[in-house]
């Protein structure tokens, strides 16, 4: 992440409170987890930002270090060898729906895309934070390719990143006001450490379809653009005396693709002008009235598990402590499948009629209630339906005017967990 992130994620939390989805609970109720404070069994899972709950709670970026125990979250697939064009919804899922069957769906949606010239929109409209697209398979070490063009304009970011339960974490993000240049950076486990930060050339991000590579493997992070290598980190330089380990990314991570806005007044001042400034809604880099960036392809090549892995099946990783390093993790072939949002890796079978929420039921889809590592986070389905987008119209450019595309009405709807904000004084979700 970048320079000054997690204080502004913080800063989203009272704002978001104020939203209630139709499987949620009021935040203010929602229990919360991190060191030294795990889960309750009630909600059991330790959601990605910090708040505890169930269903997509138990998902990706369950943290099981502070979950209840470790079969709260459901097991991680495998990393899967595959190229994913970006032209189609067929296997994409929005965040509210998915109940982890990887077999069928790829990706999971919390926000709002579109199809456009063979490739994905991110979107990122006034009153909502933008959108995340989360891949449901996990990749222990691999070479990750993403081929796409950048948002632009001040307080506008566009990122690709990889993210573990664990908050292992290796990234590109793109400021809207530096069309030239990537941010690369690295965390563990969510430690910050914001000398990690290193920019390295890509021309022209927002007009030009640059490939970015992340090459993950256990003793080294390549950052290529356009397969030339702009940065190499290796973990034989991250040696952390005090704690005795490796500051280094070393758990399953799941692919992230996202566009949000930094920039926001309710953002610290710090966050703001690391973004490059305020977002102007009024913008003329937006289309159909929202900001975009566009998605044609992400590649992905699985290495071979690490060195004196723990291979007692193919299908799924799981934690067998809360230390969260290459040796916590064992390959089995234990899938869980959830019957509901109600449900959680210690009891998956879980199924209500659907007909009425449960008696003091937990939350069940993460929300910005609980936000403390992404400001990233938006809500509402896929498949925006907009002026010239889904046709393989090539009509569409960078600029325009709002047109009513995002109307009052979906701005209101909400739903899951309000996982959509208009982090400000409106405080409004965006669900469809």
């Amino acid at each position: 992440m970048g320079r000054y992130l997690r204080d502004a994620f913080f800063g989203l939390v009272a704002c978001s409170q104020l939203l209630l989805g139709a499987h949620a609970k009021a935040a203010a109720g929602q229990p919360t987890c991190g060191a030294n404070n795990n889960c309750p069994a009630s909600a059991p899972c330790c959601g990605a930002y910090g708040a505890c709950g169930v269903g997509a709670y138990c998902e990706a970026s369950c943290d099981v270090r502070y979950s209840y125990d470790l079969n709260s979250c459901i097991p991680n697939p495998v990393c899967q060898t595959k190229n994913y064009q970006m032209s189609s919804l067929d296997r994409v899922a929005d965040i509210s729906t998915y109940l982890g069957d990887s077999t069928n769906i790829d990706w999971v949606v919390s926000g709002k895309t579109a199809l456009y010239n063979g490739g994905m929109l991110l979107t990122m409209a006034p009153d909502t934070v933008g959108t995340l697209v989360t891949s449901t398979h996990s990749v222990w070490y691999g070479k990750i390719s993403a081929t796409f063009t950048t948002s632009r304009g001040a307080g506008v970011v566009t990122a690709f990143i990889l993210m573990s339960d664990t908050k292992d974490e290796i990234d590109y993000e793109f400021i809207g006001v530096d069309l030239q240049h990537a941010q690369t950076n690295y965390y563990s486990q969510g430690v910050t450490n914001y000398g990690n930060e290193v920019n390295i050339s890509a021309p022209n991000t927002d007009t030009t379809t640059h490939t970015y590579t992340i090459d993950w493997t256990e003793d080294s992070i390549t950052w290529l653009v356009d397969g030339v290598a702009g940065r190499t980190k290796n973990k034989n330089e991250t040696w952390n005396a005090a704690t005795g380990r490796y500051d280094f990314p070393q758990t399953p991570a799941h692919i992230q693709l996202s566009l949000w806005p930094a920039g926001l007044p309710s953002n610290g001042q710090g966050t703001i002008e690391w973004a490059g400034g305020l977002v102007d809604w009024s913008s003329p880099y937006m289309q159909n009235g929202y900001y975009y960036a566009w998605f044609k392809e992400i590649d992905v090549q699985c290495y071979s598990p690490p060195k004196g892995a723990q291979v007692a099946g193919s299908k799924t990783y799981i934690y067998t402590d809360r230390t969260a390093t290459n040796q916590s993790i064992k390959i089995v072939d234990n899938v869980v499948l959830l019957k509901s949002l109600y449900a959680t890796g210690d009891d998956p079978n879980i199924n209500p009629d659907g007909t009425s929420t449960p008696t003091n039921a937990p939350n069940t889809v993460p929300g910005v209630d609980g936000i403390g590592t992404r400001g990233n986070l938006p809500g509402g389905s896929s498949n925006l339906a907009g002026s010239g987008q889904g046709n393989g119209s090539t009509s569409f450019s960078q600029g325009g005017s709002k047109n009513a595309a995002y109307s009052v009405q979906e701005r209101l709807r909400t739903g899951g967990s309000a996982f959509a904000v208009l982090v400000a004084l409106l405080c409004v979700c965006f669900w469809l």
